[in-house]
Formats: C-alpha cells, sequence, structure tokens
C-alpha cells in the first residue's frame, strides 16, 4: 500500500485542531473544485483533497491514520501487526487485503457509523441482517442552488462489504435531491442513498458536507439575507422607490426620506426559505454614495444648497 500525507495535502500541520483542518479544506476545495477551477489537474487535485479531509475531520479516523506512522508520500508500507484489530474491528487485520486497496479504501469504512454498520472487517454470521455503510462526499453549490434548491448526480467510489466482511470497491452514481435553504457549512443526510445493508439490513445513508459558493450581492447570515443598497445623497434626503434585485426576483423598495447610511430595510420573508416553511428576511444595507464628476451647472447648485442649509454633520465633535 502507497502511503499519502494528508496533513500535507491539506497543508496543516500534524497538530491542527479540527477548526484549522476545516478552514484548509474549504479552502482548497473551492480552489479546485472541478466546476470552476482554471488550475492545472483541478479535479485530480479535488479528489485528493477530499480523500484527505474525509479521513482528518472524523476523529477516530484521524486516530487510526496517525497511528500507520510517517512515511514519505508514495512509499510502500503496511499497518503495523496490531493496528486492524484496533481499528477495523474483530479480524480485520486478516480480512482485509492490503494489497488490493488503496489508503482511501482502507479508511472508507472506519468511521464510527461505518463500524457499526457495514465498515467493520472480519467474520459475519449468515444468519444475521447488517445494515450498510454509511457514505459521505462534498458537495459545492452556487448561491442560487443554495436558495432555489436543485438535483445533482454525483459519482461516488465507496467500501462494500459481503456477508463474510470480504472488502471491495464500488462506483455508485445517484442522484440526489438538495432542499432550498441549505447554507454553507452544513452537512445534509440522505437517508437510504449509502451502502446497501446485508441479509435484509438496512440501507446505509449519504451525509452531504455543503459548500455554497460566495454571491457578488448577496451575504447569507442564518437565514438572513444582506445586500448593500447605494443611494444618492437626494435619494436618502427625500425618499425614492428603488429597483431592487433579491434572489426570488426584482422589487420596488421604498426608501423613507431621511435614510441614514449604515441603516438597514427590512423586506420580511425575503431570505432563505426552509422545506418546513420557515423564512429568513432580507436586509437592504444603506450606502451614501456621492458623485465623483460633477459639470458647472451641478457645482452651482451643491453651493446653493450649501449656503442655504444650517445643516451641520460634525455638531456632536463640539
Amino acid at each position: 500500500m502507497k502511503y499519502k500525507d494528508y496533513y500535507a495535502t491539506l497543508g496543516v500541520p500534524r497538530d491542527a485542531n479540527a477548526d484549522a483542518i476545516k478552514a484548509a479544506y474549504r479552502k482548497l476545495a473551492r480552489k479546485f473544485h472541478p466546476d470552476v477551477s482554471k488550475e492545472e489537474n483541478a479535479e485530480e487535485k479535488f479528489k485528493e483533497v477530499s480523500e484527505a479531509y474525509e479521513t482528518l475531520h472524523d476523529a477516530e479516523k484521524r486516530a487510526a491514520y496517525d497511528q500507520l506512522g510517517r512515511h514519505a508520500p508514495g512509499d510502500e508500507f503496511r499497518p503495523p501487526p496490531d493496528w486492524g484489530q484496533d481499528f477495523g474491528g474483530a479480524g480485520a487485520g486478516q480480512q482485509f487485503s492490503f494489497d488490493d486497496v488503496d489508503l482511501a479504501d482502507l479508511f472508507a469504512g472506519l468511521s464510527g457509523r461505518g463500524r457499526g454498520a457495514a465498515g467493520g472487517g472480519g467474520p459475519r454470521r449468515a444468519d444475521r441482517a447488517y445494515p450498510g455503510a454509511d457514505y459521505e462526499a462534498a458537495v459545492r453549490l452556487t448561491f442560487e442552488q443554495a436558495f432555489d434548491g436543485t438535483e445533482l448526480e454525483l459519482d461516488l467510489a465507496a467500501i462494500e462489504y459481503d456477508a463474510q466482511g470480504n472488502a471491495r470497491r464500488v462506483p455508485h452514481r445517484m442522484k440526489v435531491r438538495i432542499p432550498r435553504g441549505v447554507t454553507d457549512g452544513q452537512k445534509l443526510r440522505v437517508p437510504g442513498k449509502g451502502g446497501k445493508g446485508v441479509n435484509g439490513g438496512r440501507d446505509g445513508d449519504l451525509y452531504l458536507d455543503i459548500t455554497v459558493d460566495a454571491h457578488p450581492l448577496f451575504r447569507v447570515d442564518g437565514m438572513d439575507i444582506h445586500v448593500e443598497l447605494p443611494l444618492a445623497p437626494w435619494e436618502a434626503v427625500l425618499g425614492a422607490s428603488i429597483d431592487l434585485p433579491t434572489p426570488a426576483g426584482r422589487v420596488a423598495l421604498k426608501v423613507p426620506a431621511g435614510t441614514r447610511a449604515g441603516q438597514k430595510l427590512r423586506l420580511s420573508g425575503r431570505g432563505m426559505a426552509r422545506p418546513d416553511g420557515t423564512k429568513g428576511d432580507l436586509y437592504a444595507q444603506a450606502q451614501i454614495v456621492v458623485p465623483t464628476v460633477v459639470d458647472e451647472s451641478q457645482r452651482k447648485h451643491y453651493e446653493a444648497l450649501r449656503d442655504a442649509t444650517s445643516f451641520d454633520p460634525r455638531a456632536h465633535l463640539g
């Protein structure tokens, strides 16, 4: 079996905490996602990053990986003699052929869910039902897909076990429905989309680690959406009706007279929507934008306004 340095893949030290590992993964997943990346070999690098994260973000898998020791990437090695007993379940060291699978295969069934389900190697009783293994995959969505919900087709390579506990790597192609309102960093459970159960056992589940791309206009905070609202000085002073874009379409927003810079105008129910019917709000935050180029006629109007008003924006400074 060839060694892979998962810490080096993510660019984190071996003592990195869970938050650092997650942050490194999210940064690299955005960089190399094949749907948007222009990097060379982006798809291959994205798979490497995802594989490293799948092992290191799971406490049990990470402990098992650390017990393998340190080796140069690409070096042939074998786990210690007692590794299978400690981490693979009873008899896993004998049942699992280290020559037939790579490091990703070895760890595919070692999560807490997988071991209790179809992940533990070792002999199986023919008269007993065993649940299927849980699968986990990283999914990257656009803001629009997260807001509206979408259907995706996933290609997974997963480990399944037969009734005798022997492992084999099998491809899985499946369609999954992403409900509306998912957010960046959310873990989504899709029941019954994992490995097939053995001897009548229930099928495992699929867990999706959601990454949502940033939007140039909208920022999500919980179920609420925030958008910056540029206003001309006269719109802020006199009030105006603004044609405002929202994720669900453009709306007419009434800006009250005397709107201040930084003031938030709320549009109820225009935020993220959950499948259960709950909705967040949309907040438009006012920004006063002044013209940078004025002609002579416009300048005279500004000077007349200056001379006519007693307003002092710095009165509170004394």
